[in-house]
């Protein structure tokens, strides 16, 4: 029986999806913590910033050679075995005693985090048609959205009733249990019925074969464009809320922990909105560029509304600005339907890494930028936002970025079968 054509592969589909649901929780969640661990562990902003952008540092390093293993090996072993890493290194971290344990903990947490985008897009395109593929490749990209919004007001709550160690190990708990799931899913069952794939053929090429592959990928200028493409409009946002979003309530509106988390979830659901929504358009479209082009602008002028305030804007003003940024996260999505586009299938998952290596490349930078900002610039009197104005520069100069890419890229006109 054809993968493609088994009622299973929507099994597949939820298995694979709730594990990146709860996988992308963990990339935000620390920053519901950042007050209790700086003041835990006697730390200053500057190493918090790290400490988060540690684990977008691995994610981002090891996104390309996933996308080489992917593609020659195949993604099922990655994904399982990323889940349980991310599982392990949550659970270390809500045991650390010492600022080196929460390091070491989130670098297990970031090489677990980085099986799972490229992973998941390749096993995607085994189990569906191109055309399931397109529409629900912007589901996925909802489905990571909702895993920054658990990671909001709900994660909150818990933390709030059982203390933050415990919340963050029973989260780890259940990632590893994930992964368990994943190897019945993924491995046992197919075997059981039998299910063959008709689409994707491991790459079994030489490591000769491999650099030239790499040298033509690298000097293909539609990659670079993704690359910047991707750069502008992911890691701003995810940095920011991943590290500084709560903080910034706290300090700049003077709003309790759970109020700030709450006020965040905004941009959380112009996510959840942009993703499908951006998808659907292009497709009505017959166009991914212009739509993402006009998603990018609008990303860049809300960083720039954060400048224009003096980094204070109006209260009604924050949720229109945190929608706007977090729809253009969202549609991000988009980025990978252009990969699909212009490359072919033996080649999407080395694409793919490079560029979500964009992406979140920029989130490895921003937390530590607006941390060394803020050392700056500390608050006090009369200057309560002065850190965080500044601060703001840096993801509008990411944004500019990013349209340049969006800009640059050449794009084919989508055929028939995606509308």
């Amino acid at each position: 029986m054809d993968k493609q054509t088994s009622s299973f592969r929507w099994v597949v589909f939820a298995s694979v999806l709730f594990t990146y649901l709860l996988m992308a929780s963990q990339r935000t969640a620390p920053g519901l913590i950042t007050d209790q661990v700086m003041r835990d562990f006697q730390v200053t902003a500057s190493t918090i910033g790290l400490l988060t952008s540690i684990q977008f540092f691995v994610y981002t390093g090891l996104q390309i050679p996933m996308g080489i293993l992917a593609d020659r090996y195949g993604p099922n072993f990655f994904l399982i075995v990323g889940a349980l890493l991310t599982g392990v290194g949550t659970m270390i971290y809500s045991l650390g005693t010492h600022e080196f344990v929460l390091f070491f903990a989130r670098i297990l947490t970031g090489t677990g985090d980085a099986t799972i985008w490229v992973n998941m897009v390749l096993i995607l395109g085994q189990w569906f048609n191109r055309k399931e593929f397109v529409r629900l490749i912007g589901l996925a990209g909802m489905t990571g959205s909702l895993g920054f919004l658990l990671a909001t007001v709900p994660f909150s709550a818990w933390i709030s009733v059982l203390g933050w160690r415990p919340t963050f190990f029973s989260a780890g708990l259940l990632l590893c249990l994930c992964g368990f799931l994943l190897y019945l899913v993924l491995l046992k069952k197919p075997k059981q019925l039998s299910l063959t794939d008709t689409v994707y053929v491991k790459n079994e090429t030489s490591r000769g074969k491999i650099r030239t592959l790499l040298q033509r990928i690298f000097s293909n200028r539609q990659v670079w464009a993704l690359f910047c493409c991707h750069f502008g409009v992911v890691g701003a946002y995810v940095g920011f809320i991943g590290s500084w979003a709560v903080p910034y309530g706290m300090t700049v509106y003077e709003m309790t922990r759970s109020e700030a988390s709450q006020f965040i979830m905004i941009g959380l659901i112009g996510a959840l909105i942009g993703a499908p929504l951006a998808s659907w358009i292009s497709s009505r479209l017959g166009t991914i560029k212009r739509p993402y082009v006009i998603i990018h602008i609008l990303t860049l002028l809300g960083w720039i509304c954060f400048l224009l305030f003096h980094g204070n804007p109006p209260v009604i003003m924050l949720y229109l600005l945190f929608f706007m940024i977090g729809f253009g996260f969202g549609a991000s999505a988009l980025t990978f339907a252009l990969v699909r586009q212009t490359f072919p299938i033996n080649e999407s998952g080395l694409v793919s890494g490079i560029a979500n290596t964009g992406g979140f490349l920029s989130a490895v930078l921003l937390p530590s930028i607006f941390g060394m900002v803020l050392d700056h610039f500390p608050s006090g009197v009369g200057n309560v936002g002065d850190g965080y104005y500044y601060g703001f520069i840096t993801p509008v100069l990411f944004s500019i970025i990013g349209l340049m890419g969006i800009i640059f890229i050449k794009e084919k006109r989508l055929v028939r079968e995606i509308e």
